[in-house]
């Protein structure tokens, strides 16, 4: 079976979307590139149920190489940001409280120090028809120089050198929209000060290498 490790891999991540409160239903996708392959969640199947004979696999082209089920209608997103970034993994989400925030903010400010994490500051990506190349090129504007984006009125893209760091800033991401959003009931949040995601930054390169 082709890609076996990565299809587990995401067998595995799949498996904690809903208890982490991160989808409802069969909602979000998750995927990861190695080499010329990526293997992508498919369209469709509770994550309950998911093997990883389910997982497709296909082709940077989108073509089907493995896989007994149709890859998620989100793949021309995962494809763009493949085909654009050096990303080894991806992560869809609908979590609750950054997708509330999208629908009434142009970006998450820095509310917190740790979202150096995500880049700095997270855009939100104009609406558009999901599975759609209008969606997949609303995400990548948005995702510059950043490894996270909000989706208006639709959820949230984290992207990672492994499905590890992706799935841990989709998680980075909910935490701090949820944080912004008690800080706003009250009063006005007091935000990082430019220039601090910088540094921040830098001491956590620092600490890890």
């Amino acid at each position: 079976m082709l890609l076996e490790a990565e299809r587990a891999l995401i067998v595995d991540y799949a498996g904690h979307l809903r208890p982490d409160g991160l989808v409802v239903g069969t909602a979000g996708n998750l995927s990861v590139r190695s080499g010329d392959l990526v293997a992508i969640t498919p369209t469709s199947v509770d994550y309950d149920a998911l093997d990883p004979g389910l997982v497709c696999v296909v082709g940077l082209d989108g073509g089907i190489v493995e896989g007994e089920r149709a890859p998620s209608s989100e793949l021309p997103m995962h494809l763009a940001v493949y085909h654009a970034t050096d990303a080894a993994a991806i992560v869809h989400t609908h979590a609750p409280h950054a997708t509330a925030l999208a629908t009434v903010v142009d970006e998450l400010p820095a509310i917190h120090y740790m979202i150096a994490e995500l880049g700095g500051p997270v855009r939100v990506a104009p609406y558009a028809t999901f599975g759609t190349d209008e969606l997949a090129a609303s995400v990548m504007h948005a995702l510059a120089g950043r490894s996270a984006v909000l989706l208006r009125s639709h959820g949230t893209l984290t992207v990672g050198d492994s499905l590890e760091q992706a799935y841990w800033r989709s998680v980075l991401l909910e935490w701090l929209a949820a944080l912004y959003f008690r800080a706003t009931l009250l009063g006005t949040p007091r935000l990082i000060p430019h220039g601090e995601t910088e540094l921040v930054s830098e001491r956590l390169r620092a600490l890890r290498s």
